[in-house]
Protein backbone atom coordinates (compact mmCIF):
# COMPACT_ATOMS: atom_id res chain seq x y z
CA UNK A 1 0.00 0.00 0.00
CA UNK A 2 0.97 3.55 -0.83
CA UNK A 3 3.30 5.36 2.39
CA UNK A 4 -0.43 6.98 3.93
CA UNK A 5 1.38 10.65 3.89
CA UNK A 6 2.11 10.94 0.08
CA UNK A 7 -0.15 13.40 -2.00
CA UNK A 8 -0.47 11.01 -4.73
CA UNK A 9 -4.38 11.27 -5.75
CA UNK A 10 -5.25 7.73 -6.41
CA UNK A 11 -4.34 5.30 -3.56
CA UNK A 12 -6.82 3.09 -3.37
CA UNK A 13 -11.18 3.58 -3.07
CA UNK A 14 -12.36 3.57 0.49
CA UNK A 15 -16.02 2.12 0.34
CA UNK A 16 -15.71 0.77 3.32
CA UNK A 17 -13.45 0.44 6.69
CA UNK A 18 -11.24 -1.61 7.64
CA UNK A 19 -11.30 -2.98 4.29
CA UNK A 20 -11.50 -6.77 3.76
CA UNK A 21 -7.88 -7.10 3.51
CA UNK A 22 -7.56 -6.60 7.47
CA UNK A 23 -9.70 -8.94 8.36
CA UNK A 24 -8.78 -12.37 9.40
CA UNK A 25 -10.48 -15.54 10.49
CA UNK A 26 -12.01 -15.22 13.68
CA UNK A 27 -11.28 -18.78 15.02
CA UNK A 28 -8.09 -17.90 15.83
CA UNK A 29 -9.12 -15.53 18.74
CA UNK A 30 -10.08 -16.06 22.17
CA UNK A 31 -13.47 -18.08 22.56
CA UNK A 32 -13.39 -19.26 18.84
CA UNK A 33 -15.84 -18.01 16.38
CA UNK A 34 -18.43 -15.55 17.70
CA UNK A 35 -22.09 -17.35 17.33
CA UNK A 36 -24.62 -14.57 15.59
CA UNK A 37 -26.44 -14.34 18.16
CA UNK A 38 -24.05 -13.23 20.83
CA UNK A 39 -22.81 -10.48 18.29
CA UNK A 40 -26.30 -9.18 17.72
CA UNK A 41 -27.79 -9.00 21.39
CA UNK A 42 -27.96 -5.53 22.84
CA UNK A 43 -27.10 -3.85 19.47
CA UNK A 44 -29.64 -1.56 18.03
CA UNK A 45 -31.94 -3.50 15.41
CA UNK A 46 -34.61 -0.72 14.14
CA UNK A 47 -32.86 0.94 11.02
CA UNK A 48 -30.83 -1.90 9.58
CA UNK A 49 -29.66 -2.25 6.05
CA UNK A 50 -29.83 -5.17 4.20
CA UNK A 51 -27.17 -6.27 1.19
CA UNK A 52 -27.78 -9.37 -0.42
CA UNK A 53 -24.52 -10.47 -2.97
CA UNK A 54 -24.86 -12.52 -5.97
CA UNK A 55 -21.35 -13.00 -6.82
CA UNK A 56 -21.75 -13.96 -11.03
CA UNK A 57 -21.26 -12.08 -14.02
CA UNK A 58 -21.30 -12.90 -17.52
CA UNK A 59 -17.83 -11.27 -18.08
CA UNK A 60 -15.21 -9.43 -16.04
CA UNK A 61 -14.15 -6.37 -16.97
CA UNK A 62 -10.49 -6.14 -16.97
CA UNK A 63 -10.54 -3.55 -13.84
CA UNK A 64 -12.62 -5.61 -11.86
CA UNK A 65 -11.43 -6.71 -8.04
CA UNK A 66 -14.89 -7.69 -6.71
CA UNK A 67 -15.47 -11.15 -5.75
CA UNK A 68 -17.30 -12.70 -8.46
CA UNK A 69 -17.00 -14.93 -10.97
CA UNK A 70 -17.75 -15.58 -14.70
CA UNK A 71 -20.56 -17.93 -15.28
CA UNK A 72 -22.41 -20.17 -12.70
CA UNK A 73 -22.47 -23.92 -14.32
CA UNK A 74 -24.54 -27.24 -13.00
CA UNK A 75 -27.50 -25.20 -11.31
CA UNK A 76 -24.71 -23.51 -9.36
CA UNK A 77 -27.47 -20.38 -9.38
CA UNK A 78 -29.78 -22.71 -7.48
CA UNK A 79 -27.23 -24.08 -5.14
CA UNK A 80 -26.58 -20.46 -4.28
CA UNK A 81 -29.85 -18.97 -4.05
CA UNK A 82 -30.64 -22.40 -1.61
CA UNK A 83 -27.32 -21.54 0.61
CA UNK A 84 -28.67 -17.64 0.76
CA UNK A 85 -31.88 -19.13 2.12
CA UNK A 86 -30.10 -21.21 4.91
CA UNK A 87 -28.16 -18.13 5.56
CA UNK A 88 -30.77 -15.88 5.67
CA UNK A 89 -32.69 -18.23 7.89
CA UNK A 90 -29.84 -18.33 10.86
CA UNK A 91 -29.07 -14.70 10.58
CA UNK A 92 -33.05 -14.16 10.90
CA UNK A 93 -33.00 -16.43 14.43
CA UNK A 94 -29.87 -14.42 15.50
CA UNK A 95 -31.41 -11.07 15.59
CA UNK A 96 -34.30 -12.92 17.66
CA UNK A 97 -37.75 -11.44 18.74
CA UNK A 98 -36.36 -9.51 21.40
CA UNK A 99 -36.71 -6.13 19.95
CA UNK A 100 -37.96 -4.59 17.13
CA UNK A 101 -35.74 -5.65 13.84
CA UNK A 102 -36.39 -3.12 10.84
CA UNK A 103 -34.87 -2.72 7.22
CA UNK A 104 -34.73 0.89 6.48
CA UNK A 105 -32.70 -0.12 3.13
CA UNK A 106 -31.76 -2.97 0.68
CA UNK A 107 -29.37 -3.21 -2.04
CA UNK A 108 -28.90 -6.19 -4.36
CA UNK A 109 -25.11 -6.27 -5.54
CA UNK A 110 -22.14 -7.95 -6.85
CA UNK A 111 -21.15 -9.35 -9.26
CA UNK A 112 -24.36 -8.58 -11.60
CA UNK A 113 -27.55 -9.71 -9.52
CA UNK A 114 -29.32 -9.39 -12.51
CA UNK A 115 -27.26 -12.62 -13.97
CA UNK A 116 -29.81 -14.05 -12.42
CA UNK A 117 -33.31 -14.98 -14.06
CA UNK A 118 -36.25 -13.40 -13.51
CA UNK A 119 -37.68 -16.54 -11.80
CA UNK A 120 -34.49 -16.64 -9.62
CA UNK A 121 -35.06 -12.71 -8.76
CA UNK A 122 -38.14 -13.16 -7.45
CA UNK A 123 -36.69 -15.63 -5.38
CA UNK A 124 -34.21 -13.51 -3.91
CA UNK A 125 -36.68 -10.76 -3.22
CA UNK A 126 -38.51 -13.95 -1.49
CA UNK A 127 -35.74 -14.58 0.78
CA UNK A 128 -35.24 -10.98 1.29
CA UNK A 129 -38.88 -10.37 2.04
CA UNK A 130 -40.10 -13.88 3.83
CA UNK A 131 -37.08 -14.77 5.39
CA UNK A 132 -35.53 -11.62 6.80
CA UNK A 133 -38.98 -9.19 6.93
CA UNK A 134 -37.68 -6.76 4.48
CA UNK A 135 -40.65 -4.30 3.59
CA UNK A 136 -38.65 -3.80 -0.09
CA UNK A 137 -42.15 -2.00 -1.24
CA UNK A 138 -41.53 0.46 1.65
CA UNK A 139 -37.92 1.15 1.78
CA UNK A 140 -34.97 2.36 -0.90
CA UNK A 141 -34.25 -0.64 -2.64
CA UNK A 142 -30.34 -0.06 -5.05
CA UNK A 143 -29.91 -2.71 -7.64
CA UNK A 144 -26.88 -3.41 -9.87
CA UNK A 145 -26.91 -4.65 -13.87
CA UNK A 146 -25.36 -4.59 -16.76
CA UNK A 147 -26.15 -4.17 -19.85
CA UNK A 148 -26.55 -7.32 -21.11
CA UNK A 149 -28.42 -8.65 -18.26
CA UNK A 150 -30.88 -5.67 -17.92
CA UNK A 151 -33.82 -7.68 -20.02
CA UNK A 152 -37.60 -6.67 -19.49
CA UNK A 153 -38.48 -9.54 -17.81
CA UNK A 154 -35.93 -9.34 -14.96
CA UNK A 155 -37.07 -5.20 -14.78
CA UNK A 156 -40.49 -5.71 -14.71
CA UNK A 157 -39.61 -8.07 -11.77
CA UNK A 158 -37.52 -5.24 -9.98
CA UNK A 159 -39.82 -2.84 -10.73
CA UNK A 160 -42.79 -4.87 -9.09
CA UNK A 161 -40.84 -5.77 -6.07
CA UNK A 162 -40.02 -2.13 -5.05
CA UNK A 163 -36.74 -1.21 -6.70
CA UNK A 164 -36.38 2.54 -6.51
CA UNK A 165 -32.63 2.62 -8.16
CA UNK A 166 -31.39 0.75 -10.37
CA UNK A 167 -27.52 1.07 -11.12
CA UNK A 168 -26.00 -0.19 -14.74
CA UNK A 169 -22.02 -0.57 -15.18
CA UNK A 170 -21.52 1.18 -18.51
CA UNK A 171 -18.05 2.81 -17.64
CA UNK A 172 -17.86 3.93 -21.51
CA UNK A 173 -20.06 4.68 -24.61
CA UNK A 174 -17.12 4.58 -26.76
CA UNK A 175 -16.55 0.99 -27.74
CA UNK A 176 -12.76 0.94 -28.50
CA UNK A 177 -12.67 2.52 -24.78
CA UNK A 178 -14.93 -0.32 -23.45
CA UNK A 179 -11.97 -3.06 -25.49
CA UNK A 180 -9.24 -1.00 -23.77
CA UNK A 181 -10.80 -1.76 -20.36
CA UNK A 182 -11.39 -5.60 -21.20
CA UNK A 183 -15.14 -4.61 -21.01
CA UNK A 184 -16.25 -5.48 -24.63
CA UNK A 185 -19.78 -4.35 -25.13
CA UNK A 186 -21.60 -2.30 -28.51
CA UNK A 187 -22.93 0.66 -27.44
CA UNK A 188 -26.58 -0.26 -29.25
CA UNK A 189 -26.52 -2.84 -26.94
CA UNK A 190 -26.29 -0.30 -23.96
CA UNK A 191 -28.68 2.46 -25.12
CA UNK A 192 -30.94 -0.55 -25.76
CA UNK A 193 -30.68 -1.78 -21.63
CA UNK A 194 -30.97 2.29 -20.67
CA UNK A 195 -34.17 2.12 -23.28
CA UNK A 196 -35.45 -1.03 -21.35
CA UNK A 197 -34.68 0.70 -17.92
CA UNK A 198 -36.85 3.68 -18.45
CA UNK A 199 -39.35 2.14 -19.64
CA UNK A 200 -39.54 0.22 -16.06
CA UNK A 201 -40.50 3.17 -14.75
CA UNK A 202 -37.63 2.23 -11.75
CA UNK A 203 -37.52 5.96 -10.17
CA UNK A 204 -33.85 6.83 -9.98
CA UNK A 205 -31.87 4.95 -12.84
CA UNK A 206 -27.92 5.79 -12.13
CA UNK A 207 -24.98 5.30 -14.76
CA UNK A 208 -21.11 4.42 -13.71
CA UNK A 209 -18.37 5.57 -16.26
CA UNK A 210 -15.06 5.27 -15.74
CA UNK A 211 -12.56 7.99 -16.52
CA UNK A 212 -8.67 7.42 -16.80
CA UNK A 213 -8.72 4.63 -19.46
CA UNK A 214 -5.78 4.30 -22.07
CA UNK A 215 -6.00 6.42 -25.01
CA UNK A 216 -9.25 8.58 -23.17
CA UNK A 217 -9.26 12.18 -23.97
CA UNK A 218 -11.57 15.00 -22.17
CA UNK A 219 -13.19 14.93 -26.02
CA UNK A 220 -13.94 10.91 -26.08
CA UNK A 221 -14.94 11.72 -21.96
CA UNK A 222 -17.15 14.03 -22.60
CA UNK A 223 -18.66 12.09 -25.47
CA UNK A 224 -19.52 9.52 -23.02
CA UNK A 225 -21.24 12.07 -20.59
CA UNK A 226 -22.95 13.09 -23.16
CA UNK A 227 -24.13 10.21 -24.42
CA UNK A 228 -25.75 8.99 -20.50
CA UNK A 229 -26.93 12.99 -20.96
CA UNK A 230 -29.34 11.75 -22.99
CA UNK A 231 -31.07 9.67 -20.95
CA UNK A 232 -31.66 12.57 -17.84
CA UNK A 233 -29.94 9.85 -15.19
CA UNK A 234 -31.27 11.20 -11.50
CA UNK A 235 -27.33 9.62 -10.82
CA UNK A 236 -23.90 9.56 -12.18
CA UNK A 237 -20.69 7.74 -10.81
CA UNK A 238 -17.83 8.58 -11.59
CA UNK A 239 -14.79 6.39 -11.21
CA UNK A 240 -10.99 6.63 -11.50
CA UNK A 241 -9.60 3.36 -13.21
CA UNK A 242 -7.32 1.20 -11.44
CA UNK A 243 -5.53 -1.58 -12.36
CA UNK A 244 -5.16 -4.03 -9.54
CA UNK A 245 -2.97 -7.23 -8.99
CA UNK A 246 -4.70 -10.31 -10.12
CA UNK A 247 -7.67 -8.32 -11.95
CA UNK A 248 -7.38 -8.87 -16.02
CA UNK A 249 -5.73 -5.69 -16.66
CA UNK A 250 -2.94 -6.20 -14.12
CA UNK A 251 -2.63 -9.59 -15.59
CA UNK A 252 -1.39 -7.87 -19.35
CA UNK A 253 1.69 -5.93 -17.26
CA UNK A 254 -0.12 -2.37 -16.63
CA UNK A 255 0.02 -2.57 -13.01
CA UNK A 256 3.34 -1.43 -12.33
CA UNK A 257 3.55 0.80 -15.14
CA UNK A 258 0.66 2.19 -14.36
CA UNK A 259 1.11 2.60 -10.35
CA UNK A 260 4.14 4.04 -10.99
CA UNK A 261 2.84 6.38 -14.08
CA UNK A 262 2.60 10.13 -12.90
CA UNK A 263 1.26 11.31 -16.04
CA UNK A 264 -1.84 8.61 -15.62
CA UNK A 265 -2.43 10.43 -12.06
CA UNK A 266 -2.55 13.90 -13.98
CA UNK A 267 -4.45 12.35 -16.46
CA UNK A 268 -7.38 11.13 -14.28
CA UNK A 269 -7.19 14.70 -11.82
CA UNK A 270 -7.67 16.53 -15.57
CA UNK A 271 -10.43 14.08 -16.40
CA UNK A 272 -12.32 14.11 -13.55
CA UNK A 273 -12.39 18.16 -13.26
CA UNK A 274 -13.68 18.11 -16.89
CA UNK A 275 -16.46 15.56 -15.82
CA UNK A 276 -17.01 17.33 -12.59
CA UNK A 277 -17.29 20.74 -13.95
CA UNK A 278 -19.76 19.41 -16.92
CA UNK A 279 -22.05 18.18 -14.57
CA UNK A 280 -22.41 20.93 -12.42
CA UNK A 281 -22.95 23.20 -15.61
CA UNK A 282 -25.77 20.50 -16.32
CA UNK A 283 -27.47 20.85 -13.37
CA UNK A 284 -26.13 18.05 -11.14
CA UNK A 285 -24.90 18.49 -7.63
CA UNK A 286 -21.84 16.63 -6.35
CA UNK A 287 -22.51 14.55 -3.43
CA UNK A 288 -19.12 12.90 -3.14
CA UNK A 289 -15.79 12.30 -5.51
CA UNK A 290 -17.68 10.18 -7.36
CA UNK A 291 -21.39 10.59 -7.33
CA UNK A 292 -23.55 13.22 -8.58
CA UNK A 293 -27.17 13.64 -8.30
CA UNK A 294 -29.47 15.54 -10.67
CA UNK A 295 -31.02 18.45 -8.69
CA UNK A 296 -34.42 18.17 -9.90
CA UNK A 297 -34.08 14.28 -9.47
CA UNK A 298 -36.65 12.83 -7.03
CA UNK A 299 -36.20 11.13 -4.16
CA UNK A 300 -35.34 7.15 -4.12
CA UNK A 301 -38.28 6.91 -1.89
CA UNK A 302 -39.15 5.27 0.87
CA UNK A 303 -38.04 6.29 4.67
CA UNK A 304 -34.37 6.85 4.03
CA UNK A 305 -33.25 6.94 7.29
CA UNK A 306 -30.19 4.80 7.25
CA UNK A 307 -27.15 5.90 9.27
CA UNK A 308 -24.19 4.04 7.20
CA UNK A 309 -21.75 5.83 9.89
CA UNK A 310 -24.29 4.43 13.27
CA UNK A 311 -26.46 1.92 12.09
CA UNK A 312 -25.75 -1.96 11.41
CA UNK A 313 -25.82 -3.90 8.62
CA UNK A 314 -26.34 -7.61 7.92
CA UNK A 315 -24.79 -8.68 4.38
CA UNK A 316 -25.95 -12.07 2.60
CA UNK A 317 -23.87 -14.02 -0.06
CA UNK A 318 -20.24 -14.90 0.44
CA UNK A 319 -19.22 -11.79 -0.68
CA UNK A 320 -21.06 -9.33 1.58
CA UNK A 321 -20.09 -8.25 4.86
CA UNK A 322 -21.88 -7.33 8.04
CA UNK A 323 -21.29 -4.43 10.51
CA UNK A 324 -22.38 -4.51 14.47
CA UNK A 325 -20.66 -1.90 16.22
CA UNK A 326 -17.92 -3.93 17.89
CA UNK A 327 -17.20 -6.61 14.67
CA UNK A 328 -17.12 -6.31 10.82
CA UNK A 329 -17.39 -9.85 9.34
CA UNK A 330 -17.70 -11.50 5.93
CA UNK A 331 -16.40 -15.03 4.42
CA UNK A 332 -13.00 -15.29 2.99
CA UNK A 333 -11.94 -12.87 0.25
CA UNK A 334 -9.91 -13.68 -2.73
CA UNK A 335 -9.94 -11.95 -6.35
CA UNK A 336 -8.03 -14.60 -8.41
CA UNK A 337 -10.73 -16.61 -10.38
CA UNK A 338 -9.72 -20.27 -8.86
CA UNK A 339 -9.82 -18.73 -5.38
CA UNK A 340 -13.10 -17.66 -5.70
CA UNK A 341 -14.85 -20.25 -7.34
CA UNK A 342 -13.55 -22.72 -4.23
CA UNK A 343 -14.67 -19.82 -1.61
CA UNK A 344 -18.37 -19.75 -3.54
CA UNK A 345 -18.53 -23.78 -3.83
CA UNK A 346 -17.57 -24.36 0.07
CA UNK A 347 -20.43 -21.11 0.44
CA UNK A 348 -22.84 -22.89 -1.24
CA UNK A 349 -21.94 -26.75 1.18
CA UNK A 350 -22.42 -25.07 4.18
CA UNK A 351 -24.97 -25.67 6.47
CA UNK A 352 -24.83 -23.97 9.68
CA UNK A 353 -24.65 -20.28 9.09
CA UNK A 354 -24.59 -19.49 13.36
CA UNK A 355 -21.20 -18.24 13.24
CA UNK A 356 -18.96 -15.41 12.11
CA UNK A 357 -16.14 -16.93 10.09
CA UNK A 358 -13.91 -13.91 9.27
CA UNK A 359 -13.60 -10.50 10.48
CA UNK A 360 -12.26 -7.85 12.51
CA UNK A 361 -12.81 -6.58 15.81
CA UNK A 362 -13.78 -1.99 15.81
CA UNK A 363 -12.75 -0.55 19.17
CA UNK A 364 -13.68 3.12 19.66
CA UNK A 365 -10.62 4.34 18.21
CA UNK A 366 -11.45 2.51 15.00
CA UNK A 367 -14.98 3.25 15.37
CA UNK A 368 -13.93 7.05 15.50
CA UNK A 369 -11.91 6.68 12.27
CA UNK A 370 -14.69 5.20 10.42
CA UNK A 371 -17.28 7.72 11.54
CA UNK A 372 -14.58 10.63 10.32
CA UNK A 373 -14.04 8.79 7.08
CA UNK A 374 -17.86 7.85 5.98
CA UNK A 375 -18.43 11.48 7.04
CA UNK A 376 -16.04 13.24 5.74
CA UNK A 377 -15.97 11.83 2.50
CA UNK A 378 -19.43 13.01 1.54
CA UNK A 379 -19.50 16.67 -0.22
CA UNK A 380 -22.08 18.24 2.74
CA UNK A 381 -19.24 17.20 5.61
CA UNK A 382 -19.50 15.65 9.11
CA UNK A 383 -21.52 17.77 11.84
CA UNK A 384 -18.93 17.85 14.89
CA UNK A 385 -22.00 18.10 17.02
CA UNK A 386 -23.08 14.36 15.85
CA UNK A 387 -19.79 13.47 16.31
CA UNK A 388 -19.46 14.93 19.60
CA UNK A 389 -22.94 13.25 20.63
CA UNK A 390 -20.98 9.92 19.95
CA UNK A 391 -17.86 9.92 21.11
CA UNK A 392 -17.72 12.99 23.63
CA UNK A 393 -14.92 14.12 21.55
CA UNK A 394 -14.08 16.56 18.90
CA UNK A 395 -12.20 15.24 15.48
CA UNK A 396 -9.30 17.99 16.39
CA UNK A 397 -9.09 16.28 19.49
CA UNK A 398 -8.65 12.30 18.31
CA UNK A 399 -7.14 13.38 14.92
CA UNK A 400 -5.05 16.57 14.86
CA UNK A 401 -2.04 15.30 12.75
CA UNK A 402 -4.51 14.37 9.88
CA UNK A 403 -6.66 17.00 9.93
CA UNK A 404 -3.69 19.91 10.09
CA UNK A 405 -2.16 17.62 6.70
CA UNK A 406 -5.23 17.84 5.06
CA UNK A 407 -5.81 21.95 6.03
CA UNK A 408 -2.31 22.53 5.25
CA UNK A 409 -3.00 20.59 1.95
CA UNK A 410 -5.90 23.39 1.24
CA UNK A 411 -8.45 20.18 1.70
CA UNK A 412 -10.46 21.30 4.63
CA UNK A 413 -13.06 24.32 4.08
CA UNK A 414 -12.39 26.56 7.14
CA UNK A 415 -15.27 28.42 6.26
CA UNK A 416 -17.33 25.57 6.66
CA UNK A 417 -16.21 25.64 10.53
CA UNK A 418 -17.89 28.11 11.16
CA UNK A 419 -21.12 26.24 11.00
CA UNK A 420 -20.44 23.26 13.10
CA UNK A 421 -19.07 21.51 9.89
CA UNK A 422 -15.93 19.47 8.84
CA UNK A 423 -15.75 19.66 5.03
CA UNK A 424 -13.46 19.15 2.20
CA UNK A 425 -12.98 21.50 -0.32
CA UNK A 426 -13.45 21.13 -4.01
CA UNK A 427 -9.87 19.91 -4.20
CA UNK A 428 -10.27 17.87 -0.74
CA UNK A 429 -13.05 16.01 -2.85
CA UNK A 430 -10.36 15.54 -5.83
CA UNK A 431 -8.32 13.81 -3.17
CA UNK A 432 -10.68 11.31 -1.46
CA UNK A 433 -8.86 8.63 -2.68
CA UNK A 434 -5.61 10.08 -0.95
CA UNK A 435 -7.32 11.51 2.17
CA UNK A 436 -9.21 8.14 2.98
CA UNK A 437 -6.24 5.94 3.35
CA UNK A 438 -4.19 8.68 4.70
CA UNK A 439 -7.06 8.63 7.99
CA UNK A 440 -6.46 4.18 8.36
CA UNK A 441 -4.65 3.14 11.30
CA UNK A 442 -1.06 1.69 11.86
CA UNK A 443 -3.22 -1.78 12.81
CA UNK A 444 -5.19 -1.75 9.93
CA UNK A 445 -2.92 -0.61 7.57
CA UNK A 446 -0.28 -3.40 9.07
CA UNK A 447 -2.89 -5.91 8.57
CA UNK A 448 -3.62 -5.08 5.12
CA UNK A 449 -0.05 -4.67 4.88
CA UNK A 450 0.34 -8.77 5.21
CA UNK A 451 -2.42 -10.21 3.72
CA UNK A 452 -1.41 -12.24 0.92
CA UNK A 453 -3.18 -11.83 -2.61
CA UNK A 454 -5.61 -14.48 -3.87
Amino acid sequence: MTSPHTTRPYQSYVYAYPHKTAYSRLSGHPGGRPALSDLWAGERKDALSLYLHIPFCEVRCGFCNLFTRIGAPDELTTRYLDALDRQATAVRDALGDGEPVRFAAAAFGGGTPTYLTAGELERLCDIAEKRMGADLRSVPLSVETSPSTATADRLAVLADRGTTRISIGVQSFVEAEARAAVRPQRRADVETALGLIRDSRIPVLNIDLIYGIDGQTERSWRTSLDAAFQWRPEELYLYPLYVRPLTGLGRLGAADKAAADAAWDEQRLRLYRAGRDHLLARGYEQVSMRMFRRADAPPAGGPDDYACQTDGMIGLGCGARSYTSRLHYSFDYAVEMREVRAIIDGYTATEDFSHAEVGRFTDGGEARRRHLLQSVLQAEGLRVSEYRERFGTDPDEDFPEELARFDARGWLDRDASATGLLRLTHEGLAHSDALGPDLFSPAVRAAMAAYELK
